[in-house]
């Protein structure tokens, strides 16, 4: 994935600047799932300040939200035929996740791939290509470029059933379930 993601801030005299300017550090390229990457862009915390120079937030980070904070990625999902192929290994691939994507990872179900929930509202748009978000309920609702979700905290999967990546962008922003 070639993302370039820049960072302003502030120099010693209060003046904006950019403090970085390259590829997010966090981004990955998955060996198990061919055709998937993902790159953590940011992360603020709930208690986050702006005027004054801060560490870059995403070496540290999960990929989910601190309580009161927000998390952006940009994730390529390749076509669903890929872990249908006879050469995938699910737990190859599960390892990797678990390695890779800590905090968002074990969000997801072992007996119901690709379903997960997070205690999150999440924006997701697609940038390029075709996905298909699916519910719980079975509901099966196709996407294609730039229509935009707000995902409320439920169980869903994002599935691509075309025969080409999609690219999409997620600002996920943390919430409180309801109990």
């Amino acid at each position: 994935m070639n993302i370039r993601r820049i960072v302003t801030g502030h120099d010693s005299a209060g003046k904006a600047t950019v403090v970085s300017d390259g590829a997010p550090p966090r981004a990955v390229e998955f060996q198990h799932v061919p055709g998937m990457s993902a790159a953590l862009l940011w992360e603020t915390a709930g208690d986050s300040t702006v005027g004054m120079q801060n560490p870059d937030p995403t070496l540290s980070a999960k990929w989910v939200p601190p309580d009161g904070g927000t998390n952006a990625m940009v994730v390529v999902f390749p076509p669903d035929a890929v872990m249908g192929s006879p050469d995938f290994d699910p737990m190859a691939a599960g390892g990797e996740y678990m390695q890779n994507l800590p905090g968002l990872a074990e969000k997801f179900e072992m007996d119901a791939p690709g379903m997960h929930t997070t205690d999150s509202v999440d924006y997701a748009m697609v940038l390029d290509g075709e996905v298909h978000l699916e519910l719980d309920d079975g509901r099966v609702t196709k996407l294609g470029k730039h229509d935009f979700v707000v995902q409320n905290g439920t169980r869903h999967a994002w599935r691509n059933r075309s025969d080409k990546p999609v690219s999409m962008l997620f600002v996920l922003t943390a919430a409180k379930r309801a109990t």
